[in-house]
């Protein structure tokens, strides 16, 4: 029931990524609030294969109670090779038993998984992609999908990503800029690769070469079955005309091994361990700064929609999650600053308080 001087707050939240479900995690938590997640697809889905949590994204898995339900592969020592060669550059850092919060690879999809599982009951709605935004003032915020549905929102949270439809709408002339970069994911079960010498499968490669190269990191925690975590990536790429953003796009085994086929012969025959139709491509494209990571007063960009970046070894993640975290706490304070109860000064405070905390992290990063 709602409390004599919070009046319900309705939230519509957009994704189902790391941001939009850490985002229906932290705000279902607040007394009074009526919240909805909508999703695109018909399901809750993955796209690449590992992703690194370091110690901020630790922390906000502690805060979100789930840091426990996630373990994933330590990758300490993080040994760098030569790509050509293989000789080790550097051997890395030992592995640290005791610490809790030291970078670890996991699946994406074990991270999604987890968060799923404790947004309460109810709240995701599937088949649902935003099409429009309507500003209805003190009403709060029309929201439309494409099958014709739409709802009404006092505070809508853009957590759709780096091509996010809910920042066209605050900012339709903002630039995402191909970052001449590309990279390749897949998994491969580690018995596939035990035959090559001298190939280590239980902790990370980094093998570097001339504007590319390979990691190979163990994703599970023993003694689950393990695979292997094969990312690959090249700088200086030219653009592809007509291509946009592209992201999860299946490409053919001969694609990617053009680009290595001159690497160290270990790492040619971990190409050719690879199952055709297994290889994912996703083409780096990032943003400036944003100005502001709210519009209207009532509506705010987290995750990547945000700060768009050309990928940063799981910190996207971890940075999405803190921003949920970071706006229900906003929420909880405004409410105890503004006595007049008005939903639409909360929300405003709420949000401005988001974005005088947030933005110049980012604008730092």
């Amino acid at each position: 029931m709602p409390s004599a001087t919070s009046p319900i707050l309705r939230i519509a939240v957009i994704g189902t990524g790391p941001g939009g479900l850490s985002s229906a995690i932290a705000l279902s938590q607040l007394p009074d609030v009526h919240i909805r997640v909508y999703e695109k697809a018909s399901e809750l889905k993955s796209l690449g294969a590992g992703i690194s949590i370091n110690h901020n994204g630790w922390k906000v898995l502690e805060l979100l109670g789930i840091r426990d339900d996630i373990q994933g592969a330590s990758t300490n020592p993080t040994v760098q090779r030569n790509a050509y060669t293989g000789e080790i550059v550097d051997p890395g850092v030992a592995h640290d038993p005791n610490d809790r919060y030291e970078a670890r690879r996991v699946r994406r999809l074990v991270l999604q998984e987890a968060l799923y599982a404790r947004v309460p009951p109810g709240l995701i709605e599937f088949n649902k992609k935003l099409i429009g935004l309507e500003d209805l003032g003190k009403n709060g915020v029309r929201v439309v999908f494409e099958d014709g549905s739409e709802t009404i929102a006092d505070i809508v949270v853009g957590a759709d990503g780096i091509r996010s439809v809910v920042r066209r709408h605050l900012a339709p002339d903002y630039p995402l800029n191909y970052a001449y970069q590309v990279g390749w994911r897949t998994l491969i079960p580690a018995e596939r690769l035990r035959h090559i010498p001298d190939l280590p499968l239980d902790t990370t490669s980094w093998w570097y070469g001339k504007a590319k190269s390979v990691w190979l990191s163990p994703v599970d925690e023993p003694p689950k079955s393990r695979d292997i975590e094969f990312t690959c990536r090249v700088f200086n790429e030219p653009p592809i005309p007509g291509r946009t953003v592209s992201w999860g796009i299946s490409v053919s085994n001969a694609e990617v091994f053009s680009r290595f086929e001159d690497c160290d012969p270990r790492l040619v025959e971990v190409f050719r361990q690879v199952p055709e139709g297994s290889w994912t491509e996703f083409a780096a494209y990032a943003g400036p700064a944003m100005e502001n990571l709210m519009g209207w007063d009532k509506v705010v960009l987290v995750g990547d929609s945000s700060h768009p970046s050309a990928g940063g070894f799981g910190s996207g993640s971890a940075f999405a999650m803190e921003d949920s975290w970071t706006l229900a706490r906003a929420i909880e304070y405004a409410r105890t600053m503004v006595t007049t109860g008005s939903v639409s000064e909360v929300i405003g405070d709420a949000l401005r308080v988001f974005n005088e905390v947030r933005r110049p992290y980012y604008k730092a990063m």
